[in-house]
């Protein structure tokens, strides 16, 4: 699902939020499936494993339907939930174990080449078995869009810090995706 607003998904949002603010429980789980299946796919690229996906989706959605009421609204409220689940993912993750951080020398992007027998499947299984803090910066930045900055301030490491595990990750990733062809 797609965490940018139409009309109808503002209205619809709107609708949503406003019966959950009244503790309405069918509007609360209207709203958890309509955004459950993007944001569990979210956690899991961080976290790399279905149960801590699940419970950091579980854990965001209650601090969700906690601070409905504060919700300013100047934002999609997909994006607002996304931002959530990222940083409960992140907890997670820094619970389960601590990032290897790694030199912070700049480092130009690779550049990957992809072929034309790429599949979603290959790329997917790819990504999973990077490391984890390559893993990290690398769906945060290319997958959910995030800056180098925001990221940097999300996993309290250097910007350049950012920039080197995304460089390793590519890097990686490119090696990982000639092996898996074979």
């Amino acid at each position: 699902m797609s965490t940018t607003s139409t009309p109808h998904t503002l209205l619809v949002d709107q609708e949503l939020l406003a019966g959950c603010i009244r503790q309405d429980r069918m509007a609360q789980r209207q709203l958890y499936d309509r955004y459950k299946k993007a944001m569990f796919s979210c956690a899991l690229r961080i976290l790399n494993d279905r149960e801590l996906a699940q419970d950091a989706l579980q854990d965001a959605f209650v601090d969700v339907f906690r601070n409905l009421a504060a919700f300013r609204q100047d934002a999609a409220l997909g994006a607002w939930i996304r931002t959530i689940v990222v940083r409960r993912a992140l907890v997670i993750q820094q619970r389960e174990q601590r990032m290897e951080v790694y030199d912070q020398q700049r480092h130009p992007e690779p550049s990957i080449c992809w072929h034309d027998n790429l599949t979603g499947e290959l790329l997917e299984r790819a990504i999973q078995s990077l490391p984890t803090g390559y893993r990290t910066v690398f769906c945060l930045i290319e997958v959910e869009g995030y800056a180098h900055r925001e990221v940097a301030e999300m996993l309290s490491i250097s910007e350049g810090t950012s920039k080197s595990q995304l460089f390793h990750a590519k890097r990686l990733l490119q090696g990982k995706l000639q092996e898996l062809r074979r």
